[in-house]
C-alpha cells in the first residue's frame, strides 16, 4: 500500500519539476530576448549616430538636428527601460532556477525512499521464498526417515 503513495507521490513531484524547468526556460528566454533587444537598439543607436555625423558633415540646420537628438534620447530612454527589464528578467530566472532546484531535490528524495521500500519489499519477499524452500526439505526429510 506505501509503496502504490510513494509512486503517486513520485509522479506528483515530477509534474511539478517539469512545471518547475518549463517556468525557467521561459524566465531565461525572457531574459534572452531582452539582452538581444539591448544589443538591436545599441546597434541601431550606433548606426543612427554615424548617420547624424555624417549629416552634420553635409551641414543640418539647428531644428533638424534637435529631432536627431531627441531620437538619440528617446533610444537612450528605451535602453534603460530594457536594463531594467533584463533585471528584472535575470532575479527572475534564478528565483525559478532555485525553486526547480529544491523541487528536483524533492524528486531525489521521493526516489531514494521509493527505492528503500522496494528493497525492503524484495527483501521480505525473499524471506518468505527462503522460509517455503526450507519448509519443503524439512517436509521432505521428515517423510524419508518415516
Amino acid at each position: 500500500m506505501a509503496n502504490k503513495q510513494l509512486v503517486i507521490l513520485l509522479r506528483f513531484e515530477k509534474e511539478k519539476e517539469q512545471q518547475r524547468a518549463q517556468e525557467l526556460q521561459t524566465a531565461e528566454q525572457a531574459y534572452q530576448d531582452n539582452l538581444s533587444r539591448l544589443s538591436s537598439i545599441g546597434d541601431f543607436r550606433l548606426e543612427y549616430m554615424k548617420k547624424v555625423q555624417q549629416r552634420s558633415l553635409e551641414g543640418i540646420d539647428s531644428a533638424t538636428y534637435g529631432h536627431y537628438h531627441a531620437f538619440i534620447n528617446k533610444l537612450d530612454n528605451a535602453s534603460g527601460q530594457i536594463e531594467i527589464a533584463i533585471k528584472q528578467a535575470q532575479a527572475l530566472a534564478q528565483q525559478c532556477k532555485q525553486q526547480w532546484l529544491l523541487q528536483h531535490q524533492k524528486v531525489k528524495a521521493v526516489e531514494l525512499l521509493l527505492s528503500k521500500q522496494q528493497q525492503k519489499l524484495a527483501l521480505i519477499a525473499a524471506k518468505k521464498e527462503q522460509k517455503m524452500f526450507d519448509e519443503i526439505a524439512t517436509q521432505q526429510f521428515v517423510r524419508r526417515h518415516y
